[in-house]
């Protein structure tokens, strides 16, 4: 009897607080071996960002600004795995697939506060490398906390207002379709894609949050380093050395916007990809760059590599 006057109720009056993640479901029993990768990639990121960490922290070499940012990437990418991966790994073990709505929008926001801040820190790095190669007389001034700061509060408070604004918004509708996400964790478009009546302000808030901070993020790091090589060809070798830092920015900027870029467009225009194809994209949009950055970083940036092999040499006297 109350089952017949639940189905009875208007669709709109219905709204799941408990949903399923789905991700790929459609593997069947072969889904329990994606376990392994996603286990060594969630390894490998949290050993290698803890011992960047460590070192940056221990080290009064690594004191300078631009290793304390190379640092505060590391944290992001750190944080970022520990938010999903855990649960997921069950899931892909267990069958364990189920979340609330209120645990699926703390997962939402917090996946993409932190994520924001992957762009934000490139283009604190990029100024960095700016005032230190073409600004050098007014770097140790541009360090100083009090003028640091400047350039710290608009970011952080545009990345807590946008990201706010996108959960707050998604926790008001009501989600009649289905309480099926196609996904192995909660994502903003997949859980909007499941609320019954008009989505669009949702939609264009969350396309705004990614125009007004990745989007930004890159305009100006492309500016910044537009003018370092600029500055660089016009002074000759000089400032080569210098350079060797940009250059590895500029790849942990390509792969971070490449898979960025394809996840978001994979979700909101037409395209060819399969579902575990989708999914596949947005998980290492999260987990990649986090397990490549203190890789790059540690082998590109001379005075890490002195000293991890420093760090290294220590452990292994240990024992003995």
């Amino acid at each position: 009897m109350v089952m017949s006057s639940i189905q009875d109720l208007p669709a709109e009056n219905i709204s799941f607080t408990i949903f399923k993640l789905n991700g790929f479901y459609s593997l069947g029993e072969w889904r329990r071996f994606l376990f392994i990768p996603y286990f060594f990639m969630f390894v490998l990121s949290t050993v290698s960002n803890s011992i960047l960490i460590y070192l940056i922290i221990t080290q009064r070499a690594l004191h300078s600004p631009m290793f304390v940012l190379i640092g505060l990437m590391a944290v992001v990418d750190l944080f970022m795995p520990i938010f999903f991966v855990p649960n997921m790994l069950l899931s892909f073990l267990f069958d364990w697939n189920k979340i609330s709505l209120v645990n699926c929008l703390m997962q939402i926001f917090f996946i993409q506060y932190v994520g924001a801040y992957q762009s934000t820190l490139l283009m604190w790095m990029s100024l960095d490398r700016f005032f230190a190669i073409c600004r050098p007389l007014s770097y140790h001034n541009y360090t100083q906390t009090s003028n640091f700061l400047k350039f710290i509060i608009g970011p952080v408070i545009r990345n807590t207002l946008l990201n706010v604004s996108v959960v707050s918004l998604a926790g008001k509708l009501n989600f009649c379709m289905k309480n099926e996400i196609d996904h192995c964790f909660c994502e903003h478009m997949g859980l909007v894609q499941l609320a019954c009546g008009d989505t669009s302000t949702n939609n264009l808030l969350g396309l705004a949050t990614a125009l007004l901070i990745a989007t930004t993020d890159f305009v100006f790091i492309t500016i910044s380093y537009v003018i370092i090589f600029a500055s660089v060809m016009k002074s000759g070798k000089s400032s080569m050395k210098a350079i060797n830092t940009c250059i590895t920015h500029i790849i942990v900027i390509t792969f971070s916007l490449v898979f960025a870029l394809t996840a978001f467009f994979s979700y909101r225009i037409r395209n060819n990809f399969s579902p575990n194809s989708r999914i596949f994209i947005s998980t290492m949009y999260v987990l990649f760059p986090s397990c490549f950055n203190p890789v790059i970083y540690g082998i590109r940036t001379k005075e890490i590599r002195q000293q991890f092999l420093k760090f290294f040499n220590h452990v292994k006297v240990l024992p003995q």
